[in-house]
């Protein structure tokens, strides 16, 4: 038995974070029991546990989440261990596991301190001092704005890139704590830095391209504390006796890049001189954000080099240019070894294709995106401080010489979150869309979950991550992630009476809120439950969602009588949708009202069921009765009354049926299925639809047609991209035409995740893993394979432990299945025509090897379109044997013609067939096996 994923909120051994809370979470593993007995966790101040703080015990502690009641000091590091015993007598003891305080509620003793008001260029803040005595305990916390870096005798401290990343700086800003204990030197004099930067705080960010945000003066705020092991006590804070210089950054910027010139001060003078201590100085925009009461423990995950990219290639480009290619989009800088003469300028720039075969990124719009670098002739590995790029190719100019592979890296950065899901599958097309994803989260989950890394954006919009987060949470554990944004989510809503903003920061607080984005308050917080189980995590979400539905509710209230439909104001609608007035609108045809009222109704039910979990009895009936009020107004207004829905869209169709909002499933279904027929079987949704649409397929049964749009591959498809060389998702789904061109500049990004929510289909329903109950303690196993994709390898290990589902259609017939249920835990396990039907497994590893009734080679049926007997060389032969009229339509490619299905080309008798050949050609294709090293690609 071994006890593995142990966790505080969601962080493994967590230093000054913000702890409102103690949840423990943990998993365990190789044993042979299959449940627990007991469970013991014991918190102590110190490492060998002499002396026991907190003591649990218990046979029903949870492993996905325990609360500990335990009252935590300030500046305090607490050790802890979970010792289980399953019920077949094995026992483990976990290592020692740790999480210490901040600063917590405890007074300040140090000052902001900053620079000269006329002196505006990037400092370095320092101060000198000796030791004497030797030391028990060190630690620094510390801050700065925009961003700093801090440096103990001229090393970095800490392995953290950009922080106190993205502060609601008018209400809170992050403190880093910093362990010192074996870096100080003792009789020796020790020289702290800190290294301003602009960042998010005064450097130009946001829509309206706006400088010093919130505010215009660099600053920072530290203390060192200093435990001695005589027992006496030292802190060294941020003060008077404190001086600053100018550092060799010139310029700084989140979208403009970065200027490191080693030659700047060269012929000025450069002195250290005193710092100014702001708490003396007149409130201005410099300095109002800048009270202590501002100053907070930390919430954001550490933003991290988490890999390493090499260069693959070295492009010369037909103008001219070195362009290096790192052979894959990301989000981070690039790191280089200088070996210059003095004066040597580098400049990168850099961009997410090529044009022509040439350097390009018009599409950053007014993002500079730049590094450059001036040499003094000392050799020194060279990388940007305060900002990052969103890139796959990067143009050098001024390299002296010939370029190198070998003389760059590529840093990827994001925040420090844990891998949870795995896919493979024997289509290396749909792996390489899988990986797409991946990369999308990666380099849009730098703190914030942004929409895009590149260009003058990088938001965190909100409908973006509320599509994506079931994704997201598949692929990565988003505990603490997710935590952190609920919070600047409600932190922002405080300011707009209820409201969600499409995206934060929202600099100035407009009311720029609408449906879809700002329902993230309660969908975010419902995909936390569904996936993590925490009833405590839903306590802290529940006024974000409370305050959201009332919100609407209250200003339906103020036109009068209400309507429950959320029929006014702006909203983005199925953005991005391709079924719109012309071919480049940015708004789909599904009305926008009813989208925001499915959406209403839905975040109602939210708050409802959350309400009741909570047990606050009065609120779930308030909004049991407001969700039924807004589900009959929805089905008064947009459902005709035999129960057909009246708004003709892919989109209108796909959230009807996933929030179980219609008057009558099965006809809503069936209209679906023709919506799709009369769209040739392309997909028409945008942000609202094409998310939710293959899941949604599945979910009414269409496993079949669920896969033919995960595979299509022309355009518009989710494998267009992938044919066309993309390794992030798009933003659109023309983001670059067929030959390579890009589409447009205003509104482009090559690395937005939202459309990369089609994994939850092959999560929930390809491999089958879904949970039966929150957190994953009880979960269903019902995977749908398809010869397409020849076999399907996944792994999810949740928050309740690993759970496997793996399957392979053999060359004979034989389907194999390898299923594994973690610890604690059992699935509903449900194989696809297998003799014994739905079984209920506790934990364990089993395998399965049967011939279906229905044979998984044989594809084919009445019911399958032409699109798809064209795409098969044998069928399209038997086809054109018996019906070669229908062969060619279905060769032409004709997109409305290749819709139909076999069964639907024999009614239509205007078509020169012979009805009776075409029958012997449908029952001779069903009857075709389809050998899986043929779709294996």
């Amino acid at each position: 038995m071994r006890i593995t994923n142990i966790r505080i909120n969601g962080i493994e051994n967590p230093r000054g974070f913000l702890f409102e809370q103690l949840i423990c979470s943990w998993n365990v593993r190789e044993t042979e029991s299959k449940k627990q007995t007991n469970v013991v966790i014991e918190v102590s101040t110190q490492k060998d546990f002499q002396e026991i703080l907190y003591k649990k015990e218990g046979a029903d502690l949870d492993q996905s989440g325990e609360k500990l009641e335990l009252k935590l000091q300030p500046r305090t590091s607490y050790f802890y261990r979970i010792t289980v015993t399953g019920d077949k007598g094995d026992q483990a003891v976990s290592e020692v596991c740790t999480f210490e305080t901040g600063k917590r509620n405890e007074d300040w003793r140090a000052d902001w301190i900053s620079p000269s008001k006329e002196d505006t260029f990037h400092p370095v803040m320092i101060r000198n001092f000796s030791i004497s005595r030797k030391i028990r305990r060190a630690r620094l916390y510390a801050t700065g704005v925009g961003l700093f870096e801090a440096y103990l005798n001229g090393e970095k401290l800490g392995e953290e890139y950009l922080a106190p990343y993205m502060n609601n700086y008018e209400k809170n800003i992050q403190v880093m704590t910093f362990p010192l204990d074996d870096a100080l030197k003792v009789d020796q004099e020790n020289t702290l830095e800190i290294l301003l930067g602009k960042g998010w705080y005064m450097g130009t960010f946001g829509l309206d391209m706006q400088k010093e945000n919130y505010g215009n003066r660099m600053a920072a705020i530290a203390e060192l504390h200093l435990e001695y092991e005589d027992g006496t006590s030292e802190c060294i804070c941020t003060d008077e006796s404190w001086e600053y210089y100018g550092s060799d950054i010139e310029d700084s910027g989140i979208y403009f890049g970065e200027i490191l010139n080693r030659t700047l001060w060269d012929g000025k003078e450069n002195p250290k001189r005193p710092v100014e201590v702001l708490k003396a100085l007149e409130e201005s925009i410099g300095t109002k954000n800048l009270c202590k009461a501002h100053l907070m423990d930390r919430m954001s995950l550490p933003v991290l080099v988490k890999e390493q990219l090499l260069v693959q290639e070295i492009v010369q480009t037909p103008a001219g240019e070195t362009v290096l290619d790192m052979g894959q989009n990301f989000a981070g800088y690039l790191e280089f070894h200088a070996d210059f003469p003095k004066g040597t300028k580098i400049v990168l720039d850099f961009g997410e294709i090529l044009q022509e075969g040439n350097f390009y990124n018009k599409n950053y719009r007014e993002a500079k995106s730049q590094f450059v670098y001036v040499s003094n002739g000392t050799p020194e590995r060279v990388r940007a401080h305060f900002t990052f790029f969103g890139f796959r190719y990067v143009r050098v100019s001024g390299w002296p010489g010939e370029c190198r592979k070998e003389d760059f890296i590529g840093k990827v950065l994001y925040s420090d979150l844990r891998r949870t899901g795995y896919v493979t599958t024997g289509n290396e097309k749909i792996n390489r869309l899988y990986k797409n994803t991946v990369w999308g989260l990666k380099s849009n989950f730098i703190d914030m979950p942004t929409d895009c890394p590149q260009r003058s954006e990088r938001l965190g919009w909100t409908g973006d991550a509320q599509v994506f987060a079931p994704t997201a949470s598949y692929h990565m554990d988003t505990r603490a992630f997710f935590h952190k944004f609920v919070k600047d989510l409600r932190d922002e809503q405080q300011y707009l009476d209820g409201g969600v903003p499409n995206y934060l920061p929202n600099i100035g607080h407009k009311e720029d809120v609408g449906s879809v984005w700002g329902d993230i308050a309660t969908f975010l917080p419902h995909t936390l439950y569904t996936t993590y189980g925490n009833l405590e995590e839903v306590e802290y979400c529940y006024p974000l969602m409370k305050d959201w539905v009332d919100y609407i509710d209250q200003r339906d209230a103020q036109r009068g009588q209400k309507k429950y439909l959320f029929n006014f104001g702006f909203h983005f609608g199925d953005w991005l949708a391709l079924d719109g007035p012309t071919p480049t609108s940015f708004k789909g045809s599904t009305d926008d009202d009813y989208i925001a009222s499915v959406y209403y109704y839905r975040s109602a039910q939210i708050v409802r069921q959350m309400a009741e979990r909570l047990e606050k009895q009065e609120d779930a009936a308030h909004y049991k009765e407001l969700e039924e009020k807004i589900s009959q107004a929805v089905k008064e207004e947009f459902f005709t009354p035999t129960g057909r829905l009246a708004v003709d869209t892919q989109a209108a169709y796909v959230i009807a049926l996933k929030f179980g909002l219609y008057i009558d499933r099965e006809k809503l279904i069936e209209q679906f299925r023709l919506r799709l027929k009369k769209d040739c079987n392309q997909i028409k949704c945008g942000f609202v639809g094409a998310p939710l649409l293959c899941t949604v397929l599945a979910e009414a049964g269409l496993y079949e047609t669920a896969y033919d749009f995960l595979l299509k591959e022309g355009f518009p498809s989710w494998l267009y991209s992938v044919n066309l060389g993309a390794t992030t998702i798009w933003e659109r789904w023309n983001s670059v035409l067929p030959d390579g061109t890009i589409s447009d500049t205003g509104m482009n990004s090559l690395n937005h995740y939202a459309y990369g929510s089609v994994m939850e289909f092959v999560y929930a329903y390809a491999a089958g893993i879904r949970p039966l109950k929150p957190g994953f303690k009880r979960a269903v196993i019902a995977p749908h394979p398809d010869i397409r994709l020849g076999k399907l390898e996944c792994l999810y290990d949740s928050v309740n432990g690993l759970y496997v589902s793996n399957w392979s259609i053999e060359s004979d017939g034989t389907l194999n299945v390898h299923v594994e249920i973690p610890f604690g835990c059992e699935a509903e396990v449900e194989l696809p025509d297998y003799p014994d039907g739905k079984q209920i497994l506790s934990a364990g590893a089993y395998d399965f090897a049967y011939r279906p009734d229905h044979d998984l080679r044989r594809p084919y049926h009445k019911g399958t379109t032409l699109n798809r007997i064209a795409q098969d060389k044998k069928a399209l032969e038997v086809l054109g044997k018996y019906a070669p009229a229908i062969a060619g339509i279905a060769a032409s490619g004709d997109p409305e013609m290749g819709a139909n299905t076999l069964e639907q080309i024999l009614s239509m008798g205007y078509l020169p067939f012979d009805p009776n050949e075409l029958k012997k050609a449908i029952t001779e294709i069903t009857e075709l096996e389809v050998a899986v090293n043929e779709v294996i690609q």
